[in-house]
């Protein structure tokens, strides 16, 4: 069953057509939700608008979503954040760097916290995100790239978080998932030199899960969500939490969280919960 765009239920303020006008669309297909980056002639650059649309699609996703596929229209999945932003007129009715530059401590951390709810919903415990990744990914399309819990490239993919040769450090959640992913000094590395980090690259050092030819990216996105819906959902999501955790806990204290999960799967399978 496909259910239309304009089902979900809606967060006060906002809706499927004020998210399009944004540039977000959703779609939702039983348990499989897509989130599409739909302004390909600005190549999908950010705006705080994009965000809010981007947080609210979070809060509104139904309880039977299990996977959400992240994809962009047009050459590239995001060119950053949007570089009217940089200038002194901004963009219409939001702050612009320098308005924000100028405000107090509580109110500059609050509007950045608010910027960084688009980002930190793709890696709850009940769900599993895949980016399906084409042409540039830059800064704010990097890091909402990394908001996801698996990327699928195509052969054409370039990343880059150029903010810290802006004068500005990546403040949209990205820095914890590059440097879990890639070590601190390659981390390090790629965020302090702004260079591009191409498909094969990706693959390699464990950015990305899979590469294929930009025709095929669609499909290969489609398919590893069936693979990843396959699994039982409750399982998944101990799984998840499991190796989530893995890197704050010492290898007992990971081996007591495996045992137990273990003991909630078994006493579900045998219906001996609680």
């Amino acid at each position: 069953m496909t259910t239309p765009a304009d089902q979900p239920p809606a967060t006060p303020g906002s809706g499927p057509e004020e998210w399009e006008r944004s540039g977000v669309r959703l779609r939702i297909e039983d348990a499989l939700a897509t989130v599409t980056l739909c302004h390909p002639q600005r190549r999908n650059a950010q705006t705080p608008a994009m965000w809010r649309a981007l947080a609210a699609i979070g809060r509104a996703l139904p309880g039977t979503v299990r996977v959400v596929v992240l994809r962009a229209e047009g050459v590239s999945f995001s060119a950053g954040l949007d570089r009217a932003m940089f200038t002194p007129e901004g963009i219409p009715g939001e702050p612009g760097l320098l308005t924000l530059a100028a405000a107090g401590d509580a109110e500059l951390d609050a509007a950045i916290a608010g910027y960084q709810e688009a980002f930190t919903w793709w890696r709850r415990a009940d769900l599993v995100t895949v980016a399906a990744v084409q042409g540039h990914a830059v800064g704010a399309g990097f890091q909402l790239a990394l908001a996801c819990d698996l990327r699928v490239v195509a052969e054409d993919a370039r990343f880059a978080m150029k903010e810290t040769t802006l004068g500005l450090v990546p403040d949209l959640g990205g820095t914890k998932p590059l440097t879990d992913l890639v070590g601190y000094a390659r981390a390090l590395e790629i965020c302090v030199t702004g260079r591009w980090v191409h498909a094969a690259e990706a693959v390699r050092s464990g950015l990305a899960a899979l590469c294929v030819p930009l025709d095929e990216l669609d499909d290969a996105a489609r398919d590893l969500a069936a693979a990843l819906l396959a699994a039982p959902r409750s399982a998944v999501n101990e799984t998840k939490a499991l190796l989530q955790g893995a890197a704050a806990r010492s290898y007992d204290q990971q081996r007591a969280a495996e045992r137990a999960a273990q003991a909630r799967r078994l006493r579900d399978l045998a219906d001996l919960g609680d």
